[in-house]
C-alpha cells in the first residue's frame, strides 16, 4: 500500500494574509485541494492522510468531501514543528499500514506535483527503501567571508537540491522519529526528515524533481502558481 502524508499544519505568516496559507483560495479552490488532486488522481496512490492546523481540521474535511477526494484516510491534528506534524500522521497509520507500506511525505503547499515525479518517487523507494525528489542546482553558490564579501565558492556539480515528495518505508520511518525525538537527533529548527534521516545515519536515495514544484511560501510565490495555472507546455518543447 502507497499512502500520501501531507502537512497542512503552518500557519503562513510570511505570506501576510488572514488565513493559513494552505486554505487561500486561487482561482476558487483552495491550495490543499489542488495538492490532495494530484495524489487522488494518480493511480499508485491508495489513500492519503493530513496532518492539519488546529482549528481547521473540520474545514479541509468538508473541502475534500466538496472536491470529491475520496482517497482521503485520515484528518489528524498537527503539532508545532514539520516533524512533531509527521510523527502526528504516522501514529495514526499504524492502525492500518504495514512494515514495507510506502509512506509518501508531502507538503501541503506546494500543489504543483507532476505524476511523473510522483512515480519516480515510488519507484526508487521500492528499489532503494527511500527516494526524496530533487534537482540539480544550476545557480553559484558561494560562502560568506562577511556580510559584504566572499572568496570561496562551492562547486555546484556537487550539489543537489530535495524537495517533497519523499517515500519512506513505514517501518523504518516510524523507528526513525521514535529514534529521533527519543534522542533529540535531527528535529532541530528548519531540518526536515531528509535531513533528520541523514543524521541519524541513513543514505538517501534522489528521484525526479520538477522545477514547477514550486513552495508556496510568501504572497508573491501564490503569483507565480497563478501564473503556472493558466499557461500550457508548448508542444515543440522537448
Amino acid at each position: 500500500m502507497n499512502v500520501a502524508l501531507v502537512i497542512a499544519a503552518g500557519t503562513g505568516q510570511r505570506t501576510r494574509q488572514d488565513i493559513p496559507k494552505q486554505f487561500i483560495n486561487v482561482y476558487d479552490k483552495p491550495i490543499i485541494i489542488y495538492t490532495l488532486e494530484n495524489f487522488q488522481k494518480h493511480p499508485e496512490i491508495d489513500g492519503i492522510v493530513v496532518s492539519c492546523l488546529d482549528g481547521w481540521v473540520d474545514i479541509l474535511r468538508a473541502y475534500a468531501k466538496q472536491y470529491n477526494i475520496t482517497k482521503l484516510k485520515d484528518v489528524v491534528l498537527g503539532g508545532r514543528t514539520v516533524h512533531e506534524s509527521y510523527y502526528s500522521g504516522l501514529i495514526k497509520m499504524k492502525d492500518y499500514c504495514s512494515e514495507n507500506d510506502i509512506i509518501v511525505l508531502h507538503d501541503g503547499i506546494r500543489p504543483m506535483i507532476d505524476e511523473d515525479v510522483l512515480s519516480d518517487v515510488i519507484v526508487t523507494c521500492r528499489k532503494y527503501g527511500n527516494g526524496v525528489s530533487s534537482l540539480p542546482y544550476n545557480e553559484q553558490i558561494f560562502k560568506k567571508q562577511d556580510d559584504i564579501s566572499t572568496k570561496e565558492y562551492i562547486p555546484r556539480d556537487i550539489l543537489q537540491r530535495v524537495q517533497t515528495p519523499q517515500a519512506y518505508r513505514f517501518g523504518k520511518l516510524m523507528s526513525s522519529y521514535e529514534r529521533a525525538f527519543k534522542e533529540g537527533i535531527g528535529i532541530y529548527g528548519s531540518s526536515y526528515t531528509n535531513t533528520m534521516m541523514v543524521d541519524l545515519g541513513e543514505t538517501l536515495y534522489f528521484a525526479g524533481g520538477s522545477e514547477r514544484n514550486i513552495k508556496i511560501t510568501t504572497a508573491e510565490d501564490i503569483e507565480i502558481f497563478k501564473a503556472f495555472l493558466s499557461t500550457k507546455r508548448d508542444k515543440w518543447l522537448k
